[in-house]
């Protein structure tokens, strides 16, 4: 299967715009209690295809830069691909924002569970708050946005 190139451009911007936002915004970005800005792009999957791998690909650049080394760019990364299918077979943008938020909350609150020995409700709280905020404050409102100026339609 060949992608056309206008595709490949579209995931390689979403997985720049990704990366720089994480890393410009890196103070909030990453550790227990995150917000990561760039997480309001996960929605994008249920528009168009070509974001699931622009994410995933994003994620792992912003995760090299985020301290916590292999597990983070392996395990963060595929909490990142996780949420993006299933936000993809999304029966509505509001549902689409659900997938995220769960994959980072159950993959990432354990992982920094393990990795700063922090009580895992506590973890997976603050990554889920931090996830939801991103999705449901800023990503929908971004997606309508981008809808009505007719920059998105579900494809």
């Amino acid at each position: 299967m060949q992608m056309k190139p206008k595709v490949l451009a579209s995931g390689a911007m979403i997985a720049a715009l990704y990366a720089a936002l994480t890393i410009v915004l890196a103070p909030i970005s990453y550790g227990p209690v995150q917000f990561r800005v760039s997480e309001a792009l996960t929605l994008l999957p249920w528009y168009l295809p070509e974001a699931v791998p622009g994410l995933f690909i994003g994620c792992v650049v912003a995760n090299f830069f985020g301290g916590y080394g292999a597990v983070d760019i392996i395990f963060g990364s595929l909490a990142t691909l996780i949420g993006a299918l299933l936000t993809r077979r999304a029966s509505r943008l509001g549902m689409a924002a659900v997938p995220p938020v769960v994959s980072n909350m159950l993959i990432i609150g354990t992982m920094l569970h393990i990795l700063i020995d922090a009580p895992l409700a506590a973890t997976a709280l603050y990554v889920g708050l931090g996830e939801a905020g991103a999705c449901f404050l800023l990503g929908i409102p971004l997606m309508k946005i981008l809808e009505r100026r007719g920059v998105l339609t579900r494809r």
